[in-house]
């Protein structure tokens, strides 16, 4: 069905003496995230869990990867019948050559891919992606039979990625959304790897990468800190992707805190606690948790924009531990160490925030501040996106100590001038829809000519 756009207005207001704080929710977006299943999500992991082990180089038809490659494959095709065609599935298999280390011999291993295709590819070929990772692991990470039932590592982050499938594929989007299982993240992101290099190769227009890894527990180990209303989202500071162009730019306007995967981690921040009560999203200046990584890193590799979406509290109990009980105490990733409703909550911001960026305008191009003389007003200009139509924009203003944007300045020109110094702020442009969704922020370089 085609989207029909009404604004909500839920007005929050806070203690007396802090002002009033107005939350807009656009109600097509709010109904697809109480769409969300908690019961449905448990379901998915749970029969993630029951094949023996998902390993990579787990070759048993029956109780192994492939198994669990069929099992994802079947419900993006349950999805796709209800979505009048418009969602497409394959199990798309290539081989990862042996590196002597985590691949002993040459591997045939496969990714397990969705994608909902936008209403019209040809005049708007951007894309979303939202990933979790198959593939589980024991301790010994070259244990390809023992029993490793990933429930939360990354059961939680596939059964995420099928919920989402799911629920927006029954409805009409201007980009691409692709869902995406992949294989092979214990032994050294061989998934994302492929396909962040075929989307390169292919030129694919990828606005964002959600990935998704470790989103289904609310408790933690050692400091049994239990609390399900806080999540993270791990962007990098400076881009790995960064040429010397960019490089002198972004140390002639300081903009170390402004890569695109950061203007991506405030987004999925303001659209998540946007749509989801009693969720707080941290932002983690970290491409990932301290010297570890994820199928994100891939693609920011290949110079896409792309995040980390992983719980607060991580519990090692069951994390890449084999199922054993030892001193009284229960080892392994079993699906009843994980909650749930907290899971739920995680897909919720990823949904609200794939979903908004699905639906908004491209990013205004070629955005520029202009510092031809001196001046304590700062005045910006730009041009309209590429794809999709903007009714208007936003011109975001933030202090240079300041994480978030604070200010949002609404105009239908593509220029804007304000009474601010850029000696003292930070600014963006993000293009706005007529139904008020709104693109990624963009951050100006300097016109001096």
């Amino acid at each position: 069905m085609r989207l029909q756009f009404l604004l909500l207005f839920a007005f929050i207001i806070t203690l007396p003496g802090f002002g009033q704080h107005v939350v807009q929710r656009n109600s097509e977006i709010e109904q697809l995230v109480q769409q969300i299943s908690s019961d449905s999500l448990e379901n998915y992991v749970r029969a993630l869990a029951s094949f023996k082990s998902r390993h990579t180089l787990n070759t048993d038809a029956e109780q192994g990867m492939i198994a669990a490659q069929n099992y994802v494959k079947v419900k993006f095709s349950e999805f796709s019948s209800k979505s009048n065609g418009r969602l497409t599935s394959m199990i798309d298999e290539f081989v990862v050559p042996g590196d002597g280390r985590r691949i002993v011999t040459d591997a045939k291993v496969a990714n397990v891919v969705a994608m909902l295709h936008g209403t019209n590819n040809k005049q708007d070929p951007r894309m979303i992606l939202i990933s979790g990772h198959l593939d589980s692991r024991n301790k010994d990470v070259m244990d390809a039979t023992g029993a490793s039932p990933g429930a939360n590592d990354d059961g939680s982050g596939v059964a995420l990625v099928l919920e989402l499938a799911r629920i927006l594929s029954q409805t009409e989007f201007p980009a691409t959304l692709v869902f995406v299982a992949f294989t092979g993240e214990e032994q050294g992101l061989k998934g994302a790897t492929y396909l962040a290099d075929k989307a390169k190769e292919m030129s694919w227009k990828i606005e964002a990468v959600l990935n998704n890894d470790i989103v289904g527990n609310s408790n933690s180990s050692e400091t049994n800190i239990s609390n399900n209303t806080v999540m993270r989202v791990f962007s990098e500071t400076i881009p790995l992707a960064e040429d010397e162009r960019g490089a002198t730019i972004r140390r002639s306007i300081n903009s170390d805190n402004d890569s695109p995967s950061r203007q991506l981690a405030r987004y999925i921040k303001e659209l998540g606690e946007r749509y989801v009560d009693h969720m707080e999203v941290k932002l983690i200046y970290r491409n990932d948790r301290f010297l570890r990584g994820g199928d994100q890193t891939p693609f920011m590799k290949n110079g896409f924009t792309a995040v980390r979406m992983s719980e607060m509290n991580e519990n090692f109990l069951h994390q890449h531990e084999n199922v054993r009980v030892e001193n009284g105490v229960q080892y392994g990733d079993l699906p009843e160490f994980m909650d749930f409703e907290y899971l739920r909550k995680v897909a919720a911001v990823n949904l609200a925030s794939a979903a908004s960026l699905a639906l908004a305008p491209g990013m205004p191009q070629e955005v520029k501040i202009d510092v031809r003389g001196l001046s304590n007003s700062t005045s910006l200009i730009w041009k309209a996106p590429i794809h999709g139509i903007a009714k208007g924009y936003y011109v975001l203003m933030r202090e240079t100590s300041s994480s978030m944007w604070e200010k949002k300045f609404y105009t239908e020109d593509t220029s804007l001038k304000l009474p601010y110094s850029k000696d003292n702020y930070f600014f963006a442009v993000q293009a706005v829809s007529a139904q008020g969704m709104e693109s990624l922020p963009v951050i100006p370089s300097p016109l001096s000519r």
